[in-house]
């Protein structure tokens, strides 16, 4: 007989159907108005044959090779809970004794659970600060760059985090939409801390019946879906900047720039008309210079200007469109020509970043807390911008400057990971390789045999979420999600918390850790915690027996729309933004004091040194374009049948122009090799004419396969072995991904077998401890 148990994940919310102890399906919760196909890989992926089964540890490392070690092919030996805890705990002790808490990188960036109670990485970092302090990673990968430069301009990161303007000001108000990198429903799948309602499809479709008019600004026509008959502007990539530029100066020259707002609600208009204009530096930004940059015909860009100053206009960019060199420039030049037309603050209109990025944004929300573990302090730490891990590991004892600050980075001894895949998310994979074998030891906590835990030295086979109780939240959803444990523990894997209280134990400190509370006890406990901070904001939640057993709780949608800024928009005396002016600084004191040559003190038009316009194209002359998949969330699912169905001979794909590939003799369903300097992959051939010429597009997240044989091939396509791993400037530190020119040619040669879905090799008998 079958048993139904409400669950959530960041894909979606869903009923676990299990039978024998076994998942058998993930069937769509059912006010989800819609749901992923990504649920459809969730039973073959809790049972894959990639799980982790019991701990493990590094042959090599038993015997002594530590700093230096080659990490990721060799073999591996299963060892006892007892015996695992003991090794951790003791060299936990001792990395801290003799070299200082600093030197323990406490990784684990990532998505994890959605679960906000079993996250690995709030669990282990948790540890780590009671345990004495640790390094650890400031921003993120997705809009890193952006998170640290709003705050100097609009004093707060609500505008790309949320909550933004919401749809239905947008339904109401709204008669043109920009859309700077487009508004893709790939990533309308997930939500962090999962979703009980997928609502940004239903949402876009509402607002394009309502009349409004969309503008596909991207190198890649599919960004935008055709229900929304979005007009497609393709742009080379990594030149918006000049686009917004051009589209600037035909408003100046125009007349038709808002004066009385740039007066009373900006700072700086009075330095970046100049530049603009060509004043400041003898280069007038028109919209011919800017076709020159872009391959936009100026008449474009004036009519894309003109267009915008008529009619009340929303302009919005993806959070991708940073992540790139000198990324910041985009999103503050946005900010400046929506500055220009006037419209911040007013409903529907103004500039917002992320719609389309990710499901939640721009859906009505209230104002709540959402459930989450306390967080911990973390003493005698420091912290770095998470896309700069690798030079973290290459230049101990050397400087990296960051927003205004000079972080003297610390020798890391031991890298400790959990609920993340860094050979995911960072850039430049051979080269993170190379800097993460500098540890002596690496520890990861990690369900499945991802390259995180084959790089390891000692594995810890963790828990699923179906495998514990737990509570699913997010503040971008209206629904809080009971997880109910489905199926028993699948092999010796434990849950985070019980493996870290265990070694808190032997280090002295599992009380504190724990606070003396099981799961079940901080369930409750963490529940009432939210109960409590939404009667605050007039909202009664059920008690916790009820909510456990009805599954779920669903928070009333707000009675007013909301328009972000609307108050400072109004009367931006008495509402003043938290800048130093208070006021939008299109032009900043501070950033221009940092001194970094590179930023600048207002947005400006920089080359990338990797785009279609530098010298390296005429060895490289392809931009990839790497974007999050439709099939899996980063790499999670990625052995699953939903992404092995989007694979090319078990490659993931990669997307190039007809002309492009008839130019090169390849043809669709080729597995091509992707290469430049940094490294090269394999790939399988779509064709699809709804790129720009000399552009190319692959998802992320396929794991990571590398050949060993010295060379770094990945016979998997992973396009991070391609992208550069370089900051976008000193002031954002962001990642650069989005900036990589390659070359693509036929691959001729036998296939090599992708086996990094399968356990890496181990040893049947144990090494003496």
């Amino acid at each position: 007989m079958s048993e139904i148990r409400p669950h959530a994940a960041h894909w979606g919310s869903f009923d676990a159907v299990v039978e024998n102890g076994r998942l058998t399906a993930a069937r769509p919760f059912p006010r989800d108005p819609h749901p992923g196909a990504l649920l459809d890989s969730v039973p073959a992926v809790v049972h894959a044959e990639c799980r982790i089964d019991r701990p493990h540890i590094r042959a090599g490392w038993l015997r002594g090779e530590r700093a230096g070690a080659e990490r990721g092919d060799g073999d591996f030996v299963p060892v006892e809970w007892d015996r695992a805890i003991r090794l951790v705990a003791e060299e936990t002790a001792r990395v801290r004794a003799q070299h200082g808490d600093s030197s323990i990188l406490g990784g684990s960036y990532g998505w994890s659970s959605a679960g906000r109670f079993h996250h690995a990485k709030s669990q282990l970092q948790r540890f780590l600060g009671l345990g004495g302090g640790y390094t650890t990673q400031l921003t993120n990968y997705s809009y890193g760059a952006g998170m640290t430069l709003m705050p100097h301009i609009f004093g707060t990161n609500d505008v790309l985090q949320g909550p933004v303007t919401d749809w239905p000001s947008i339904e109401k108000h709204t008669r043109l939409m920009l859309c700077f990198g487009g508004l893709p429903l790939k990533n309308a799948l997930v939500t962090a801390g999962g979703a009980g309602a997928h609502e940004y499809v239903p949402w876009l479709r509402r607002v394009a019946a309502a009349g409004i008019r969309f503008v596909n600004i991207s190198p890649f026509r599919g960004d935008a879906p055709d229900f929304l008959g979005a007009e497609w502007v393709p742009i080379r990539p990594n030149t918006d900047t000049a686009l917004m530029l051009g589209m600037a100066h035909a408003l100046v020259t125009g007349g038709l720039e808002d004066r009385g707002f740039l007066a009373t609600h900006c700072s700086g208009w009075n330095k970046l008309r100049p530049y603009i204009l060509g004043g400041s530096d003898g280069t007038a930004k028109t919209p011919e210079w800017a076709a020159g940059i872009t391959g936009v015909p100026p008449e474009t860009i004036r009519a894309l200007a003109f267009e915008a100053a008529r009619l009340p206009t929303m302009l919005t960019a993806t959070w991708s469109l940073q992540r790139a060199e000198h990324g910041e420039q985009p999103w503050w030049m946005l900010v400046a020509l929506a500055s220009a037309l006037g419209g911040i603050g007013r409903p529907g209109e103004g500039v917002m970043f992320g719609y389309g990025s990710l499901n939640g944004m721009g859906t009505p929300r209230r104002e709540l807390p959402s459930v989450g573990l306390p967080a911990s302090r973390n003493p005698g730490g420091i912290g770095i911008p998470v896309s700069r891990v690798t030079e973290l590991l290459e230049r101990p004892g050397e400087i990296l400057q960051y927003n205004g600050r000079d972080i003297r980075l610390p020798e890391i001894r031991l890298i400790w990971w959990a609920g993340g895949n860094p050979f995911h998310h960072h850039q430049d994979l051979n080269r993170l390789r190379r800097g993460w074998n500098r540890a002596e030891t690496i520890i990861v906590q990690e369900p499945w045999w991802t390259a995180a835990a084959r790089h390891a030295d000692i594995v810890l086979p963790a828990t699923t979420t179906l495998e514990r109780n737990d509570i699913g939240s997010s503040s971008r959803d209206r629904f809080v999600r009971a997880m109910h444990q489905a199926i028993p523990s699948q092999g010796q894997a434990r849950n985070d918390h019980d493996m870290l209280a265990d070694i808190a134990e032997a280090l002295g400190f599992r009380d504190r850790f724990t606070e003396g509370r099981d799961e079940g006890a901080w369930l409750r406990h963490l529940y009432e915690r939210w109960r409590q901070g939404c009667s605050r904001f007039g909202f009664d939640a059920p008690d916790f027996d009820r909510f456990w057993t009805t599954g779920h709780v669903e928070v009333p949608p707000p009675e007013e729309d909301f328009v972000l800024f609307a108050d400072f928009a109004a009367d931006p005396a008495a509402n003043p933004l938290n800048t130093p002016s208070g006021k939008v600084e299109l032009f900043s004191e501070t950033i221009a004091g940092f001194g970094y040559d590179e930023i600048g003190g207002h947005p400006r038009w920089q080359a990338p040194t990797e785009y279609l316009g530098s010298e390296l194209a005429n060895r490289f002359p392809l931009h990839l374009l790497s974007f999050q998949p439709e099939t899996r969330l980063h790499g999670q699912l990625d052995p699953g049948p939903v992404a092995a169905a989007s694979k090319i001979q078990g490659r993931e794909p990669i997307l190039m122009h007809p002309e492009d590939a008839g130019a090169r003799g390849l043809a669709a369903g080729d597995v091509v090799r992707v290469f430049n300097d940094r490294g090269a992959c394999l790939a399988g051939l779509r064709l699809d004419a709804g790129l720009r010429r000399g552009v190319v597009a692959m998802a992320t997240g396929a794991w990571w396969d590398p050949v060993p044989d010295g060379k770094g091939l990945d016979v998997h396509g992973n396009p991070n072995v391609l992208t550069q791993d370089v900051g976008t400037s000193r002031l954002g530190q962001g990642c650069a991904a989005q900036s990589c020119l390659v070359e693509i040619e036929s691959f001729s040669a036998p296939l090599p077998p992708v086996t990094v879905h399968r356990a890496p090799s181990r040893r049947t008998a144990g090494v003496a401890s």
